[in-house]
């Protein structure tokens, strides 16, 4: 059954209208993400789907297109589409840490987490701030593997 057929207050869409993203289950975001199913599978389908083959959303999200391609009605355009929205978010709180400032050893982690939390190996980064302990630019300086990694002094 299409989505558009379902009684408005149980659609993902409108219920997200009405009470916010928080009263959503990943499926139904998920779903809005998508926006629309594949042949005989609306878009809660296709998202339940998603996130039953990969487990986790966080498994979604470090999927590789290869992987995410191989769910029927996934393709590069799903898969650009996701990396596009993950990369807005990441952008956007970097934004916001660049401009308060890493005062504290608390925001300097909750930064380094938000911005390497995604990545498939483990990082040495050297953070350049200025006098008022904004973020100028930072440079990888070692990079190893998803569970260990080497620096060399």
């Amino acid at each position: 059954m299409r989505i558009t057929e379902w009684p408005e207050e149980q659609r993902p869409r409108e219920r997200l209208l009405r009470g916010g993203p928080q009263v959503l289950s990943d499926t139904e975001l998920l779903a809005i993400f998508l926006r629309v199913g594949v042949a005989g599978k609306s878009a809660v389908a296709l998202a339940r789907d998603m996130l039953d083959h990969f487990g986790s959303l966080h498994r979604l999200l470090h999927a590789s297109s290869s992987e995410f391609g191989a769910l029927h009605g996934l393709g590069p355009a799903k898969y650009a589409q996701l990396q596009a929205a993950i990369e807005l978010t990441r952008r956007a709180v970097a934004e916001e840490f660049e401009r308060q400032g890493m005062c504290s050893p608390d925001a300097v982690r909750a930064w380094l987490r938000h911005q390497f939390a995604l990545q498939a190996h483990e990082s040495f980064v050297v953070l350049f701030l200025d006098v008022k302990n904004r973020l100028i630019n930072y440079e990888e300086m070692f990079r190893g593997t998803l569970t260990q990694l080497s620096v060399n002094l």
